[in-house]
Protein backbone atom coordinates (compact mmCIF):
# COMPACT_ATOMS: atom_id res chain seq x y z
CA UNK A 1 0.00 0.00 0.00
CA UNK A 2 1.32 3.42 -0.94
CA UNK A 3 1.17 6.60 1.07
CA UNK A 4 -2.20 8.34 0.96
CA UNK A 5 -2.96 11.95 1.69
CA UNK A 6 -5.70 12.39 4.28
CA UNK A 7 -6.25 16.12 4.66
CA UNK A 8 -2.91 17.44 5.89
CA UNK A 9 -1.56 14.02 6.87
CA UNK A 10 0.30 11.31 4.95
CA UNK A 11 -0.73 7.79 5.97
CA UNK A 12 0.60 4.34 5.21
CA UNK A 13 0.25 0.85 6.64
CA UNK A 14 3.12 -1.61 6.35
CA UNK A 15 2.97 -5.33 7.06
CA UNK A 16 6.21 -6.80 8.37
CA UNK A 17 7.08 -10.50 8.04
CA UNK A 18 6.68 -10.98 11.80
CA UNK A 19 6.35 -9.07 15.07
CA UNK A 20 10.09 -8.85 15.89
CA UNK A 21 10.75 -7.41 12.42
CA UNK A 22 7.94 -4.90 12.89
CA UNK A 23 9.58 -3.69 16.09
CA UNK A 24 12.96 -3.53 14.34
CA UNK A 25 11.42 -1.34 11.63
CA UNK A 26 9.94 0.96 14.28
CA UNK A 27 13.35 1.18 15.96
CA UNK A 28 15.07 2.11 12.69
CA UNK A 29 12.36 4.67 11.87
CA UNK A 30 12.84 6.16 15.35
CA UNK A 31 16.57 6.55 14.67
CA UNK A 32 15.85 8.35 11.38
CA UNK A 33 13.17 10.50 13.00
CA UNK A 34 15.63 11.61 15.67
CA UNK A 35 18.24 12.51 13.04
CA UNK A 36 15.64 14.57 11.16
CA UNK A 37 14.02 15.95 14.34
CA UNK A 38 10.68 14.96 12.79
CA UNK A 39 8.61 12.28 14.47
CA UNK A 40 5.78 10.19 12.98
CA UNK A 41 2.74 8.85 14.76
CA UNK A 42 3.10 5.06 14.79
CA UNK A 43 0.44 2.51 15.71
CA UNK A 44 1.63 -1.09 16.13
CA UNK A 45 -0.87 -3.91 15.60
CA UNK A 46 1.01 -7.21 15.79
CA UNK A 47 3.02 -7.13 12.56
CA UNK A 48 1.13 -4.26 10.91
CA UNK A 49 2.50 -0.75 11.37
CA UNK A 50 0.37 2.32 10.72
CA UNK A 51 2.30 5.54 10.10
CA UNK A 52 0.94 9.10 10.03
CA UNK A 53 3.07 12.10 9.08
CA UNK A 54 2.31 15.80 9.39
CA UNK A 55 4.20 18.87 10.54
CA UNK A 56 2.22 20.20 13.48
CA UNK A 57 4.20 23.45 13.72
CA UNK A 58 3.41 24.26 10.08
CA UNK A 59 -0.19 23.13 10.33
CA UNK A 60 0.15 20.63 7.51
CA UNK A 61 2.49 18.76 5.21
CA UNK A 62 6.03 19.93 4.52
CA UNK A 63 9.08 18.60 2.72
CA UNK A 64 10.12 16.88 5.98
CA UNK A 65 7.03 14.68 5.84
CA UNK A 66 7.76 13.54 2.30
CA UNK A 67 11.45 12.95 3.09
CA UNK A 68 10.62 10.88 6.17
CA UNK A 69 8.00 8.92 4.18
CA UNK A 70 10.74 8.04 1.68
CA UNK A 71 13.05 6.87 4.46
CA UNK A 72 10.27 4.79 6.05
CA UNK A 73 9.72 3.08 2.69
CA UNK A 74 13.45 2.35 2.35
CA UNK A 75 13.66 0.96 5.89
CA UNK A 76 10.57 -1.21 5.43
CA UNK A 77 11.86 -2.62 2.12
CA UNK A 78 15.24 -3.40 3.64
CA UNK A 79 13.47 -5.52 6.28
CA UNK A 80 11.25 -7.45 3.88
CA UNK A 81 8.08 -5.42 4.40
Amino acid sequence: MAWTKDGETLRRSIEAPDFPTAILIVDRVAEEAEKMNHHPDIDIRWRTLHFALTTHDAGGLTDLDYRLAERIDEIARSHGA
